[in-house]
């Protein structure tokens, strides 16, 4: 396994990035989308690197990076709209690199709605990912009910005793949402999931493509 850091291009100037995992031939390619950069957020948060080795252990080529204007990342931050289209330029370079290669894409609170905004524009262009991993999604402050089509299976995991994101309007998304995702609760879970990450991770291994 190999573990690279990489300046990538995006729209607003270069995005750190690390790159581990199978680089040669990986069996799926990963990505994941780090919480609130306003908040502390990067791409070294500790959900976002649980996720990352249960997709690197599962043979992926895995890749995080941080949203412009954060650690090396050029730019400023953009309220989730120029998030996405660092996504999707991180997601050009992969998919290059590895064409036909199934996508892997999860993401954390804030970083949840990119990947799943993500995963729609892609979706639109015929590019759809393979699955989509949302854990903590913030759907009491960004527009999850207009995301209607990420041409995958979506699952979601939240911590039941989040003290960021309130878990009852959660599940009632969960429930309503065209996405139809399937629900894993975490009971005695934060927003963090200090004391769980070991579980995260068994979840996570457990839905890749």
């Amino acid at each position: 396994m190999s573990r690279d850091r990489l300046a990538l291009e995006g729209p607003e100037g270069t995005l750190e990035a690390v790159l581990e995992g199978e680089t040669e031939s990986p069996a799926m390619i990963a990505i994941v989308c780090h919480p609130h950069p306003q908040f502390g957020g990067t791409m070294d948060n500790k959900v976002v690197t649980t996720l990352i080795r249960a997709a690197r252990d599962a043979g992926a080529a895995a890749l995080r990076f941080n949203f412009r204007g954060v650690g090396e990342s050029q730019g400023a931050y953009s309220d989730g709209i120029g998030e996405v289209e660092d996504l999707i330029a991180v997601h050009r370079w992969l998919s290059k690199k590895y064409p036909g290669t199934p996508l892997w894409l999860a993401g954390f609170s804030f970083g949840s709605f990119v990947a799943a905004r993500g995963a729609e524009v892609l979706a639109a262009n015929g590019e759809a990912p393979a699955a989509l991993f949302l854990v903590a999604p913030p759907v009491h402050h960004y527009g999850f009910e207009t995301i209607e089509n990420v041409g995958c299976p979506v699952t979601v995991v939240q911590g039941e005793d989040d003290e960021v994101v309130p878990a009852d309007k959660v599940f009632r998304w969960a429930e309503s949402t065209a996405l139809a995702p399937d629900l894993i609760r975490f009971p005695d879970s934060g927003h963090f999931f200090h004391g769980q990450l070991v579980n995260l991770r068994e979840v996570a291994s457990s839905r890749l493509p």
